[in-house]
């Protein structure tokens, strides 16, 4: 076992996913977690961070999401927990600005709100950020210049072009192509795929059809880099093309270990689920959050705080020779 693998294990434990826990008493503390969309193994895996929380705390600590990664359907699900009456919602907005009414209504209605991956929400006590998202995208878009010998046509995918995140990772992208490697262009707009590996794989073979010249892709939602290596390798193109993005190895496994996929880059989202219910419940008992202080999860041991946004250090570059070491 390696150490970051060991690590991680001292965090997560050996874990199943489990259902919401039950209110057993009217004094129980209840946090909701609200993602993005339920079933896609990036929020799987943010579950058992939550359900981890919920263990070491003996919190009503859960998640839920939409069927779909629909802003109107996580609002429809934000107005529901706060219909129940719960103590804080930890929030992974779809569109930040979509959720702004409903999460003031949280507020005002004295419930605490903590967001993730929201770094311009207004109504949130804090936003938590395992990382800043331009220098993320800078990163992910160096090695896609590396692997195409810094020329070339690339193009750009996102999950939604109101996600704030899959934006700030493509301007932070893009701004060091065109800081660091004038030889390559960005070819067509940012290709949207509602956070869905079809999508992705419809809009690969748009951009392959579209640039048939084009040697370079980046990924922004957890499912782009499966759906466009499922189209690379449906053409034969996985040594004449270089495929960067978001993503989990068990999502994108199969294609980084075939070449279609060159590598990708992440957090884990379960250290992320427990950090925002752990700041969630330090705002509850009234504790400070401070520059520099240590929440005691991996990456977040020395966060920086801008205004109410925390930041991390919490990424990680995985490719066919390390994804091993990140079992999830």
């Amino acid at each position: 076992m390696t150490n970051k693998t060991k690590l991680l294990a001292a965090i997560l434990g050996a874990t199943t996913l489990a259902a919401p826990l039950a209110a057993t008493a009217q004094e129980e503390t209840s946090i909701a977690t609200v993602v993005k969309i339920a079933g896609i193994q990036w929020f799987d895996r943010m579950e058992q961070g939550v359900d981890k929380y919920a263990e070491d705390t003996g919190t009503n600590a859960f998640q839920v999401g939409p069927a779909q990664a629909d802003p109107q359907q996580q609002a429809a699900l934000i107005e529901d927990m706060i219909a129940q009456g719960v103590d804080a919602l930890a929030v992974v907005p779809m569109s930040p600005e979509a959720l702004e009414p409903v999460l003031k209504r949280a507020m005002d209605a004295g419930i605490v709100v903590v967001t993730h991956e929201a770094a311009s929400q207004e109504n949130t006590q804090y936003d938590i950020e395992a990382f800043k998202n331009e220098d993320f995208g800078a990163n992910l878009m160096e090695q896609l210049a590396t692997c195409m010998g810094g020329e070339g046509e690339y193009a750009v995918f996102v999950g939604s072009l109101t996600s704030q995140t899959h934006t700030q990772w493509i301007d932070g992208a893009i701004a060091h192509q065109k800081a660091n490697y004038p030889n390559m262009t960005q070819v067509g707009d940012r290709n949207e795929t509602f956070d869905d590996q079809q999508q992705a794989y419809a809009k690969a073979q748009e951009v392959l059809r579209a640039f048939p010249n084009v040697k370079g892709m980046q990924g922004s939602a957890s499912t782009d880099v499966a759906g466009i290596g499922l189209a690379i390798e449906e053409r034969g193109l996985e040594d004449d093309t270089c495929v960067f993005g978001t993503s989990l190895p068990s999502i994108a496994q199969q294609y980084l270990e075939t070449g279609a996929v060159d590598g990708i880059g992440f957090w884990d989202p379960s250290i992320a689920g427990y950090a925002m219910n752990k700041v969630a419940q330090m705002i509850m008992d009234g504790e400070e959050v401070t520059d520099g202080m240590d929440l005691g999860l991996e990456g977040y041991e020395a966060i920086k705080l801008d205004g109410k946004v925390i930041y991390g250090q919490a990424w990680v570059n995985v490719d066919a020779d390390n994804m091993a070491d990140y079992p999830f």
